[in-house]
């Protein structure tokens, strides 16, 4: 199952993106044996639309058009659910399991997500109650799904 990241907004060069970006490498070489591939990180840039509303339809049709037709919408938003690691592992592990070719989890622009792709997306998740920057929340993506390769290989880095 490849495995993209989309985000809405451009990550800048610095010590953010490094660290996202070593996640990211941990997960290209840990993933692979497990059947899931890390392919990218989509970055667009912010709709520049006078209203939310409009700019969450165009950044939504944008998520859209990246995702594979029967692939797998994991969306980050406040309103979602928030899970264990090890759930979180569990469920990629599942849409694997069940031949999804592709898993995207998609990271929204200051006004959020459209409605519509709330209703879409498998998974809406929660990085918890806390609001985060765009920044830290491309890093724990990230660390996220290193994690859950780690936790499907039986690798020491996830401990309880």
């Amino acid at each position: 199952m490849r495995i993209t990241v989309f985000a809405v907004g451009r990550m800048k060069s610095g010590p953010e993106r490094e660290l996202a970006d070593r996640y990211l490498d941990r997960l290209r070489k840990t993933g692979v044996p497990l059947g899931l591939e890390f392919t990218s990180v989509i970055e667009i840039a912010e709709s520049r639309a006078s209203q939310a509303e409009l700019r969450k339809q165009e950044e939504s049709a944008k998520v859209l058009e990246a995702l594979d037709q029967g692939g797998v919408l994991i969306l980050l938003d406040e309103r979602g659910k928030t899970m264990p690691s090890e759930a979180f592992a569990a469920s990629v592990a599942r849409f694997r399991d069940d031949g999804k070719r592709q898993l995207l989890v998609a990271i929204g622009g200051p006004d959020g997500h459209d409605a519509s792709l709330r209703d879409r997306a498998d998974v809406v998740l929660a990085l918890g109650a806390m609001t985060w920057p765009h920044q830290i929340v491309r890093i724990l993506v990230a660390e996220q799904l290193y994690r859950a390769t780690t936790i499907l290989a039986g690798h020491p880095y996830h401990r309880i």
